[in-house]
């Protein structure tokens, strides 16, 4: 194997070992059993956690650490696994080597509750950004896909990367998620848009989007309180890829990843097009930091 293998060939090697990940999240959806809760306050959706989510971390691990042994590793479930003393490291460091990272199941509670819209999350990231992301819906049988500066791409799980279609949002539903501790911004987009407010509106019953609705054009929006690295950083980076416009809440650019803190950019907007952009831009002017910061405590 090669020692400085490409975003897309690491990505090549992968795409088996990720599909045997999303067979098992989907064969055992229905019986699946639920762990002690993580310790992450008042979010619901942080808290939950399940055999697949360490399961899929630990067969990831393995396939990485037999394939790339020299690789950098950041999956969500460090703390717990067996294997993270195994990795070269768990973050960047100066010689600008890339680090993998990994959300095994996107939207555990989702998934806990029988929705089809959780998905498995890998990046591979370099010091200023994102160079490679996949995003597999295991019970969608799809995923999509993004090579830095070549765009995204989509296509059934059977499909090899090369097999896949250009993905293209061209006919979003005028629909918005807010994202958890986002509900301030509903009242400003309202009257133009069905919004989606994650924290009030989520129910185990009926299917609540979450950021891949973007990707299914069921909305034209998104507003999140931080894009970690893992999940909402990468499906950004997917979506920008995509021709979605990605900026902070103030519309700046992002920083670069190594800037960054606790393994997450800051509070991402995500709108497919300039007008969109503008109208969650000025909702974001809604938001009052202290009173998010005690909603997550």
């Amino acid at each position: 194997m090669s020692a400085n293998p490409s975003p897309r060939q690491i990505l090549t090697n992968l795409l088996p070992h990720l599909r045997v990940a999303a067979g098992y999240a989907n064969h055992i959806q229905e019986r699946i059993n639920i762990l002690p809760d993580k310790d992450a306050g008042n979010n619901f959706f942080a808290t939950a956690l399940t055999d697949a989510d360490l399961s899929i971390q630990t067969l990831v691990e393995v396939a990485l650490l037999g394939t790339y042994p020299q690789i950098r590793f950041h999956g969500e479930e460090y703390e717990q696994s067996r294997n993270t003393k195994y990795f070269r490291g768990t973050n960047f460091d100066e010689s600008g080597e890339y680090l993998i990272t990994l959300d095994p199941i996107d939207g555990t509670r989702y998934y806990l509750d029988g929705h089809n819209n959780y998905q498995i999350i890998l990046g591979i990231l370099s010091p200023d950004d994102f160079e490679a992301v996949i995003a597999i819906s295991p019970a969608q049988n799809c995923y999509y896909y993004a090579l830095r500066g070549e765009g995204a791409y989509k296509g059934s799980l059977d499909k090899d990367l090369d097999a896949c279609t250009p993905l293209q949002i061209t006919n979003p539903k005028p629909a918005i998620l807010l994202g958890w501790a986002m509900g301030q911004c509903k009242t400003a987009l309202i009257d133009k848009y069905h919004v989606f407010d994650l924290e009030n509106d989520y129910s185990p019953e009926i299917k609540v989007p979450n950021f891949n609705g973007l990707f299914t054009e069921e909305m034209t929006g998104v507003i999140i309180r931080r894009g970690k690295f893992i999940d909402g950083g990468a499906l950004a980076f997917l979506a920008k890829e995509a021709g979605c416009i990605v900026t902070t809440f103030d519309g700046s650019a992002l920083p670069t990843l190594s800037q960054c803190q606790d393994y997450s950019l800051p509070g991402l907007v995500v709108a497919t097009s300039e007008t969109v952009h503008q109208d969650l831009l000025r909702a974001c002017q809604k938001i009052d930091e202290e009173s998010i910061m005690r909603n997550e405590e």
